[in-house]
């Protein structure tokens, strides 16, 4: 039987403003399970609970109630963390360190051996578009550099679970694309992964299941195949000169419209006839929409 990658059970965290004050839940009883090898976005607004959940996770701050373990290891014990890859969503790293210092010192903190831990160092700062830079002292570094330098080093110790707080921050779109794939491949590889961000689209690109929390509440947990299912809407976008009913022109040329899954053949022809050329068909729920749908506004 293989253990879940994360598994929480009822935890809750509660905090005083003041020593007068009531206890103000950041966490309110939430409970799930990640499977090893499966990817899973953790979506909420700011102050939601998901960076009280990871900081739970990674042993920093202890619950108030519930449990939760990593691997069938309780999180309250260290070793739960050994071989978990972990960004932060502002990593803090020594910065008269220089990115390869960094990435050695994390295989020697994990106990990982590999054959050559210089070569294999480089290797994912390479890919990070850092290998430049590998000799360098950090505190020379943009935000962005920074965040990758924290990446690569999550990602240079083989992990079989990663955890990332707002991953994509400080990115350009270039450095997002190109983490984005990074993340894709450790996924094809069978890697776990549990992310937050507030860049929606990339989380649905990445993710095999959305966990949606509000207010310390889990709202809903749902599969891109659940919240496609929930919409009888679909979106329609075409290239082509004569209108056609339904479909609304978004600049010189180009259509859209939203047409009941019922009458999508029925559109899909009109197009066709009227000399179109079909540019995307997809359900037209979101995973922003999904998220506003489960908390209610």
């Amino acid at each position: 039987m293989t253990l879940p990658a994360i598994a929480i059970d009822g935890l809750e965290k509660r905090y005083r403003k003041g020593w007068r004050s009531s206890p103000v839940a950041a966490l309110a009883g939430v409970s799930l399970t990640v499977e090893a090898g499966e990817a899973f976005g953790f979506i909420g607004a700011n102050g939601a609970g998901k960076t009280t959940t990871i900081k739970i996770l990674m042993g920093l701050i202890q619950a108030t109630r519930g449990s939760a373990s990593i691997f069938g290891t309780p999180v309250a014990l260290p070793s739960a963390r050994l071989g978990l890859g972990y960004v932060p969503e502002n990593p803090y790293l020594y910065d008269y360190l220089t990115p390869l210092e960094v990435l050695l010192m994390s295989l020697r903190l994990h106990r990982v051996k590999v054959d050559h831990p210089e070569a294999h160092c480089m290797n994912w700062l390479e890919r990070l578009g850092l290998a430049h830079a590998a000799r360098k002292t950090i505190r020379s570094f943009s935000k962005g550099m920074t965040q990758r330098v924290a990446i690569a080093q999550a990602l240079c110790i083989n992990p079989r679970l990663l955890i990332l707080d707002e991953p994509l921050s400080g990115l350009d779109p270039i450095g997002r694309r190109d983490v984005v794939d990074i993340l894709s491949d450790y996924k094809r590889g069978g890697g776990a992964l549990f992310l937050t961000s507030h860049v929606l689209h990339d989380v649905e690109r990445l993710a095999d299941r959305f966990g949606l929390i509000h207010e310390g509440v889990l709202r809903a947990v749902r599969s891109p195949a659940e919240l496609s299912g929930d919409e009888e809407m679909v979106l329609v976008r075409s290239l082509g000169q004569a209108p056609v009913d339904g479909m609304r022109e978004d600049f010189s040329g180009r259509w859209i419209g939203e047409v009941p899954r019922a009458n999508l053949w029925a559109c899909l022809n009109a197009l066709q006839n009227a000399g179109h050329v079909l540019l995307e068909v997809r359900p037209s729920l979101s995973l922003e929409v999904a998220f506003m749908r489960a908390v209610g506004q």
